[in-house]
């Protein structure tokens, strides 16, 4: 039995690899394990089947769904992975078809659960240490 010949070690070698090897490779996931969570609760479809194995095989020009947070995620396959390399190496191993909505920054948008301080005139409010030594000295309850 040869090396090459083993074809189910899911290695990028041929033309097919394990999904769960494949996602998580791409860096969709942080581990196999989660990968495999995702799949066996049925939450991913491989060319619009629904996918409950991690063993399921995927190959180049497969499209993918799943959910990753609060999005969906739609990727076509361009290339098996032959390891999980950096993110820029990740990123060539598909096609984004529905990109993820750009998160908008804290200050083009003002936000409710963010206030802002009230703003008071100078003198108004609590009084300072400055201010309360100043009363007392005028009502004669100083101490000392």
């Amino acid at each position: 039995m040869s090396a090459a010949g083993g074809g189910d070690s899911g290695d990028g070698q041929g033309d097919a690899q394990r999904l769960d090897k494949w996602l998580w490779c791409a860096r969709f996931f942080k581990s196999r394990t989660l990968a495999n969570a995702v799949l066996s609760a049925g939450r991913l479809r491989l060319s619009g089947v629904v996918v409950g194995k991690a063993h399921q095989r995927v190959k180049v020009g497969d499209v993918l769904t799943f959910p990753q947070g609060p999005n969906v995620r739609v990727v076509k396959v361009l290339s098996l992975a032959v390891r999980r390399g950096p993110a820029a190496e990740a990123q060539d191993l598909y096609e984004d078809l529905a990109p993820v909505p750009e998160r908008r920054s804290a200050s083009s948008v003002p936000s409710l659960f963010m206030p802002t301080a009230p703003a008071r005139d100078r003198g108004a409010g609590r009084p300072t240490k400055k201010d309360r030594r100043a009363v007392d000295r005028f009502s004669g309850d100083e101490q000392g």
